[in-house]
């Protein structure tokens, strides 16, 4: 056995080697921020990071005009109530809640002071003029897509905006969100600065359509899954996700079952876009705005050319879980209530009325994997928007006052049990959450 001294001393040895370990760990993390740090920090500061922009194009103001509605930079950048992109807008997220900055030219509150070489590196490297990271919840890993023509012509059309003075409100993200070493951390693992390069063996129609849904359009920002550190997965599938802080799922663009429009045809989803509504259905929540304040603006063959690209994404269908039976009990609750409150409208046997009121057999939002849709929209009421080709949308009224969680729940599921749809039954729980 070994003597208490060479215990004594083995014990020394083992905590020696600890120390040094955790030291030695310890300064291999500090290296591997400072380099993280330096590369991005390095990102839109060096020799070739910037394209010299040159002199405006003639239209580059009025193109400018067509690309803040297509990007639907108001959405985002006006407050209820507030000048037009003078920012203050809160936008909520699972880190803390952020506020829109002033886009106006206003020198000392807006981008007065900014150049369009400080402008096209926000939207391509994500950084402001004074070399801060962007938070991601501006589109930036979208908007770095977009082209530096185009970057100028939006730049111009912001610069002839009415200057307003209205001072930015500092984000309230929690630690360690708030801190741009975290944010060096995130762009390193998940950004990379690209413009779009187009796709030799597809027609331009195609291209033109993947660059405005890729990077204007910022689809991807609610039609793709985030992971834990609000980073989109695989953003080109556009596999589908639940929209952070909203309570909304945007459905897959690449499954049949969800909201894929390979089956489709180009006229179809023009109008969707165009109008908000055609005979399988109707937009409403996120996207609804979406029609309103963007896509309902753009020019036929914009419209065209992101049809395009749209039905030719991979269909791939979602493996789903067994379906679950509801009780009989709350099958037949629903039926009541559904007869009460829903067929006037939607009709005895879910068939809708063609014009006015979407069919719920066989509807694809309602058959959902994730019920999030259907209850968010009985809830809260189902407006389509109202667009130039559809000025008086009919709409649903709100059931959050009217009926309990236990009737919503109900009628919900029998909805999603009959008509054709086959999807699985929701619980009070569900609704409660959402409310």
């Amino acid at each position: 056995m070994p003597s208490p001294q060479e215990t004594t001393a083995a014990g020394s040895a083992r905590r020696i080697r600890r120390h040094i370990g955790l030291r030695l760990v310890i300064v291999l993390g500090a290296v591997l921020v400072l380099a993280v740090g330096w590369v991005a920090l390095r990102a839109g500061y060096g020799d070739a990071a910037l394209t010299p922009s040159g002199p405006a194009a003639p239209d580059a103001v009025q193109r400018g005009a067509f690309l803040a509605v297509a990007g639907n930079c108001a959405g985002c950048h006006t407050a209820r109530g507030g000048a037009a992109y003078a920012g203050g807008k809160a936008i909520a997220t699972p880190f803390g809640t952020l506020y829109a900055s002033n886009l106006t030219p206003d020198e000392t509150t807006g981008l007065g002071r900014w150049s369009a070489d400080d402008f096209w590196r926000a939207l391509h490297h994500g950084r402001s003029r004074d070399g801060r990271f962007l938070t991601p919840a501006f589109p930036y890993p979208q908007y770095t897509q977009l082209q530096r023509a185009d970057a100028d012509a939006l730049w111009a059309w912001l610069r002839t905006l009415p200057a307003v003075q209205q001072t930015n409100r500092p984000s309230e993200l929690r630690f360690p969100y708030d801190t741009q070493a975290a944010l060096a951390v995130w762009r390193a693992l998940y950004f990379l600065p690209q413009v779009y390069e187009p796709d030799a063996a597809r027609g331009a129609a195609w291209n033109r359509g993947a660059y405005l849904v890729r990077g204007l359009g910022h689809c991807a920002a609610c039609h793709a899954d985030r992971n834990a550190l609000g980073a989109t997965q695989d953003a080109q599938a556009l596999g589908g996700g639940l929209i952070p802080m909203q309570g909304w799922y945007a459905p897959s663009l690449a499954s049949p079952e969800e909201a894929g429009v390979a089956a489709w045809s180009a006229d179809e989803v023009v109008a969707l876009l165009k109008t908000g509504t055609t005979a399988r259905g109707s937009v409403i929540g996120p996207m609804a705005e979406v029609v309103f304040h963007s896509t309902q603006h753009l020019t036929e063959p914009d419209l065209l050319a992101m049809a395009e690209y749209l039905r030719s994404l991979p269909q791939h269908a979602r493996a789903r879980a067994p379906v679950q039976a509801a009780p009989e009990t709350t099958l037949a609750r629903g039926a009541k209530l559904y007869d009460e409150h829903c067929a006037g409208c939607h009709g005895a046997q879910g068939e809708g009325a063609a014009g006015a009121y979407p069919p719920l057999a066989g509807n694809r939002t309602v058959a959902l994997h994730t019920p999030v849709n259907a209850i968010r929209a009985v809830l809260t009421g189902g407006f389509a928007p109202a667009t130039a080709g559809n000025p008086r949308p009919y709409g649903m009224p709100p059931y959050a006052q009217t009926l309990s969680d236990a009737d919503l729940a109900a009628v919900i599921s029998h909805v999603r049990h009959t008509y054709g749809n086959g999807a699985s039954p929701v619980t009070a729980l569900d609704v409660n959450r959402l409310r």
